[in-house]
């Protein structure tokens, strides 16, 4: 069993900003998938499953995100090293995409809450690039949506980022 999580905020109002791109990442693969989200109240996650694959859309804030994540993948017996994180990076350029088997948080407080929580920086990652504001805070910018200029570059690094889950990571058949 392989486990992708998207990282974001919940409710309507994070739905389209920079540091939902995990969810919309998730939302698309589940469409192309055939995939259906429920809501989980036990591990207040949003998750969608066939027989090898389970995607979930953790429903606490980003900075707690992990907690759902180790619940989840306690209860099935996922280790990290099938575990992948989908994630936004204010440090690469807008649409760039970057696939990692380990490392730090980086600065990123959901990747740190997934880190705290599985115990181990063991854990692969495909981060995209949303740049980085000179105008704002980071923790403003993360919360604004795309501009109508990058929209673009978002649509097509979310269709490269399901090009490399499926490529990279995957090796099941989750329409099975």
């Amino acid at each position: 069993m392989k486990l992708i999580i998207g990282l974001g905020n919940p409710g309507t109002k994070y739905a389209k900003s920079r540091h939902n791109i995990g969810f919309m990442v998730i939302d698309q693969l589940a469409k192309d998938l055939g995939l259906e989200f429920k809501i989980s109240k036990k591990y207040n996650a949003l998750f969608a499953k066939s027989e090898c694959l389970e995607l979930l859309k953790p429903q606490t804030f980003m900075n707690n995100s992990g907690t759902a994540v180790r619940a989840i993948s306690q209860k099935h017996g996922i280790p990290p090293e099938n575990i992948l994180i989908v994630m936004d990076d204010l440090d690469m350029e807008v649409g760039k995409i970057r696939y990692r088997d380990e490392g730090s948080s980086g600065g990123h407080r959901g990747m740190q809450s997934m880190i705290d929580c599985l115990k181990t920086t063991e854990i692969k990652r495909l981060k995209i690039g949303i740049g980085r504001s000179t105008n704002m805070e980071p923790d403003q910018y993360v919360l604004k949506k795309f501009t109508a200029e990058q929209v673009p570059q978002i649509k097509i690094a979310i269709m490269e980022a399901i090009g490399i889950i499926k490529n990279q990571f995957l090796n099941c058949h989750p329409r099975d």
